[in-house]
């Protein structure tokens, strides 16, 4: 029997290259919060694989782009610290890239400090032509001997597999550091945050700027009068102006209505059991600036 394998893989790129949508695909749960906006990801968030013959913990890093303020700094220390601390890196880039880009490049060089072992991953290929990929593909192995270069699209189950056979080729012989029915090491408190705040991105779209972040004050299991389980969850959403606030809420609250429902449905999918969701939106202008909030982010 081959012999049991485990490590920590760090995944890493540009903001918006679809680094969470690529670890829902891996573990198979929903995760990191997906959204179509830079910056959605700003913990190191880990996820679990387990298999037949090994273990694989993720961590979904923050997207490299240029700070404006404390958060944005700390969001980039966090990705690169984990890359300096893991087993195998996954260097996510997009196909329709013409060059290696200024974020790459950066990217590129702290792999090349570490020299860690790394997998190039291409994503987004059915928006290009092959021989527009198989020139990036040339272009990236003239920088750096990765183990492997593989070509998928993050939201194709079919990828799935190919990319967790090399990451488990590439790792040590080692023991299983999580119960094998765990799929994250986040709290059910940070997953519900994660959630909202998906939630919120996608149904505000473009009307709300990145700047909210999302706070679980409350979340007690009780039982129904019928003996059923139910989460009882509160929960504010913070933002930066007033003006965003009355867009968050929306007429006559239908907009923060929508949000939660969403957020709910989403949650019993993922917690198996009820709940029942209360959402808030405060203004706090400051946040990104602000230690304490901003030391939540940092790399646990």
């Amino acid at each position: 029997m081959p012999e049991f394998k485990s490590g920590f893989v760090t995944l890493i790129g540009r903001t918006n290259v679809g680094k969470s949508t690529l670890l829902n695909l891996l573990v198979g749960e929903k995760v990191a919060a997906i959204a179509n906006k830079v910056q959605t990801t700003r913990t190191a968030i880990k996820g679990i694989v387990n298999r037949e013959n090994s273990q694989i913990i993720f961590t979904d890093t923050p997207g490299i782009h240029k700070p404006k303020t404390k958060l944005n700094e700390t969001m980039i220390e966090t990705s690169f610290l984990s890359i300096s601390d893991c087993d195998v890196i996954l260097f996510l880039i997009e196909a329709t890239s013409d060059k290696i880009g200024k974020g790459d490049k950066i990217i590129l060089e702290k792999i090349k400090e570490t020299k860690r072992k790394a997998i190039l991953i291409i994503n987004k290929i059915d928006l290009i032509k092959k021989e527009k990929l198989l020139k990036l593909i040339e272009t990236y192995n003239n920088e750096y001997k990765f183990e492997a270069v593989i070509p998928i699209s993050a939201t194709n189950k079919k990828y799935r597999d190919i990319v967790l056979d090399e990451i488990e080729k590439n790792l040590k012989p080692g023991p299983a550091y999580y119960d094998i029915e765990e799929y994250t090491d986040q709290t059910l408190r940070q997953l519900a945050e994660e959630i909202i705040r998906e939630k919120t991105l996608n149904l505000l779209q473009d009307e709300v700027p990145h700047g909210i972040y999302v706070e679980v004050e409350k979340m007690k299991q009780r039982n129904t009068k019928n003996n059923e389980e139910i989460y009882d969850i509160e929960a504010t959403i913070y933002c930066a102006r007033n003006s965003h606030k009355g867009i968050i809420i929306g007429k006559n609250g239908e907009m923060l209505k929508k949000i939660g429902r969403s957020a709910r449905i989403d949650m019993e999918k993922n917690f198996g059991i009820k709940i029942n969701l209360n959402t808030w939106v405060k203004v706090k202008d400051d946040w990104q600036e602000n230690d304490s909030i901003v030391n939540k982010f940092k790399l646990k």
